[in-house]
């Protein structure tokens, strides 16, 4: 992690679990992290399965440019990525994982800024799954907020099984994810065009060769 802010929300919550695989979703207090609250949501599984915005903070729907509650969180992503993010926060519901994803958001004017998301499992019970989350901004240029966020370009993607993943997380390095396309040309499509994806404990594997 990255940003303060969602090293912030990870020590809140590391906390509050108090060693249990998450935290009751009763014992977060908004209170407790006022300063977050604008960029935090809170996310949960519809009638389909899929997870959906439950809550989310005013500046991270003005970054959208829409009020996000009722929305699929994939649906924040390239059409072609949104089953894989699907599937990591299905993890997080399930597997009470924890997610760290750093991508790059685009304007529909072409402009990008660097965003870092944080997904943290809460536990509200088996038939009420929860997820408190956070996506915070790496710089905040002038147009953020103006120019709303209309497609996602995935970086790094980080997978922690808080039972079995080392204390010394900061050693750990995310997994890069090369570019697709020339620079010259368009930003690559989607990840899962990156090769076949697999998930081993606490890691995402992307599998693939190199050419000689």
């Amino acid at each position: 992690m990255n940003l303060k802010e969602t090293i912030a929300l990870f020590q809140y919550w590391n906390r509050l679990r108090d060693g249990r695989p998450a935290p009751k979703r009763t014992e977060v207090e908004p209170a407790d992290i006022k300063t977050l609250l604008a960029d935090t949501f809170i996310l949960e599984k519809d009638t389909r399965g899929e997870a959906v915005f439950r809550l989310a903070g005013t500046r991270l729907c003005a970054i959208y440019g829409r009020e996000l509650k009722g929305f699929s969180f994939p649906s924040l992503w390239r059409e072609k990525d949104q089953r894989l993010v699907g599937r990591l926060a299905h993890g997080v519901f399930r597997q009470n994982s924890v997610l760290l994803l750093g991508y790059e958001g685009f304007s529909a004017r072409g402009r990008s800024n660097r965003f870092e998301m944080l997904a943290l499992p809460l536990d509200g019970g088996s038939h009420h799954p929860r997820c408190l989350g956070l996506i915070a901004a790496a710089e905040k240029p002038f147009w953020l907020g103006a120019e709303p966020i209309v497609d996602a370009l995935i970086n790094t993607i980080r997978v922690i099984d808080p039972d079995r993943e080392p204390v010394y997380l900061a050693n750990r390095p995310a997994i890069s994810v090369p570019s697709l396309a020339p620079t010259e040309l368009e930003p690559p499509e989607t990840l899962s065009e990156y090769g076949r994806i697999r998930r081993i404990r606490h890691l995402v594997v992307l599998e693939g060769g190199r050419e000689k």
